[in-house]
């Protein structure tokens, strides 16, 4: 598609320019979805939701954990690869929008977010992708406080991924009783790197787990306005990268 003067300046002006981090609008093309499996939806059984029960408690016990979130952005996809701990209510990563000057490292908690200046003067500049999650994180312990441009959460569907990796935890397990009467349904079944697993709904919540026989999270789909979805895979749980203080500390 040819892109028109107006749509060059508002790239240039886009939200993940280091000047700018704006909130993101605007309709984008929603992820591929697929259910096999199953006879439609229908309600929990007391096995699925005893297990829906004990994921937010996995979740905890099994923080530190690396994370893929992908979230719809005009023209295109955020994807964003963290180390998120749970008990701190912190994150730190990579994201990447598919454009060279739109990419860095990346912290968040509950209060906000912020990105990291690729140049001393804080322009925009191309980045080297870091091999992984791990060496993300460890770059991002190497900078100063004073590197990171921090701001509050806005409407953005990233930034609305970003907050919902920090609520799918809790210490203590939820009622599976409350759960089987909440409206909650069980959707199918669906297969993610040869593993299988159910995927149910979170009720009148446009939300949907992706969990295993043991009750531990996969994969959490949010469905937005207009077709847009957003998307969190548990990639690995448990990993030994702790995340750092410098995007929170003062100087």
């Amino acid at each position: 598609m040819r892109m028109t003067p107006a749509r060059v300046r508002a790239r240039l002006r886009s939200p993940w320019t280091w000047a700018a981090l704006a909130a993101v609008t605007g309709t984008c093309a929603a992820l591929p979805f697929l259910v096999a499996g199953g006879d439609g939806p229908r309600p929990l059984s007391p096995d699925e939701a005893r297990r829906l029960a004990l994921t937010p408690v996995r979740v905890y016990r099994d923080s530190p954990a690396e994370v893929t979130v992908r979230a719809p952005l005009p023209g295109g996809t955020a994807v964003v690869r963290a180390v998120v701990d749970e008990h701190r209510h912190r994150a730190v990563g990579w994201f990447d929008t598919g454009d060279a000057a739109e990419r860095g490292l990346l912290a968040w908690d509950g209060a906000g977010l912020a990105v990291a200046r690729p140049k001393a003067d804080g322009s925009a500049g191309p980045l080297a992708r870091p091999a992984s999650t791990a060496e993300a994180v460890r770059d991002a312990a190497r900078l100063r406080p004073a590197a990171w441009i921090r701001r509050r959460y806005g409407p953005a569907s990233l930034d609305t991924a970003l907050r919902l990796t920090l609520s799918l935890a809790a210490d203590r397990p939820e009622d599976a009783r409350r759960i089987a009467r909440s409206g909650r349904r069980h959707l199918g079944t669906d297969r993610i790197d040869g593993r299988r697993y159910d995927v149910i709904s979170a009720g009148d919540v446009p939300l949907r787990y992706w969990i295993d026989g043991a009750g531990r999270l996969r994969r959490v789909r949010e469905d937005l306005d207009d077709d847009r979805t957003i998307v969190v895979d548990v990639t690995r749980a448990r990993v030994r990268t702790a995340v750092p203080e410098g995007p929170w500390a003062k100087g």
